[in-house]
């Protein structure tokens, strides 16, 4: 079964020494897999900053789509440096410390991607959107703004001895379709369309934090297979 490994992807890094850096910090906790998604041109300070991590950098996948960069992801985390705060603000909550995305991703097993967004505007609201589970690392409120490689460094030293488990999670085009058949039974049921959006989020969220197993997916849709069938015979609110 295969083991829990991870991959960090930088969201169109705009200065090649932030992305040196990362490198480096990446080959101190022992990770190695990067992605760049429409990087900054990969010039001297990013070898330089590197020191002697730049096979990082040279090996690195380069994607120009964020669902390409995702490719092969089964958890996908988002990092924010912005709590929402209330639940009106569901783009960026529940936020998750390092130390509890450690507490919930020990024992699984399968590839997690840990998306970090842009130096000066980090992640889109739709980008958050994909995500799965939303990290914000703890910081002072006087100052809260973080460097990107001392984000990565935090992060990957709170995972860098995490142990992984039996318990693979479903492959992403299996959650994808899931949400998918929940989008069609929301519509079967006519739900209110000015909640739709908000809710289908909330419900992505909740479904992100428990960390379906494929076999769970599958009994996810089994259930709403049956619901459509109720609803489409006529047979809703009859016992067989």
């Amino acid at each position: 079964m295969p083991p829990l490994t991870f991959r960090v992807v930088l969201v169109e890094p705009l200065y090649s020494g932030n992305v040196g850096s990362v490198a480096r910090v990446m080959k101190n906790f022992g990770f190695s897999e990067l992605v760049l998604l429409n990087p900054c041109e990969l010039d001297m300070p990013a070898r330089v900053m590197s020191v002697h991590a730049y096979d990082i950098i040279e090996t690195a996948r380069i994607e120009f789509s964020l669902k390409d960069a995702l490719s092969g992801s089964n958890i996908i985390v988002g990092m924010t440096g912005l709590h929402g705060k209330t639940d009106n603000k569901h783009y960026r909550m529940p936020a998750y410390s390092p130390k509890q995305l450690k507490d919930k991703l020990s024992g699984k097993g399968g590839v997690v991607s840990l998306v970090f967004g842009r130096e000066d505007a980090g992640l889109s609201n739709e980008e958050l959107e994909i995500c799965d589970i939303v990290v914000n690392i703890p910081t002072s409120p006087e100052y809260p703004s973080m460097n990107l490689s001392h984000a990565v460094a935090v992060v990957l030293y709170e995972l860098s001895d995490i142990e992984g488990g039996e318990r693979y999670l479903a492959d992403r085009s299996d959650v994808e379709l899931l949400y998918e058949h929940i989008d069609e039974v929301l519509d079967d049921i006519e739900y209110k369309e000015h909640k739709e959006d908000k809710t289908k989020l909330m419900l992505q969220r909740i479904l992100g934090r428990a960390e379906l197993t494929g076999r769970e997916v599958q009994t996810l849709r089994g259930v709403l297979r049956r619901i459509q069938w109720k609803l489409r015979t006529g047979e809703y609110g009859k016992s067989d």
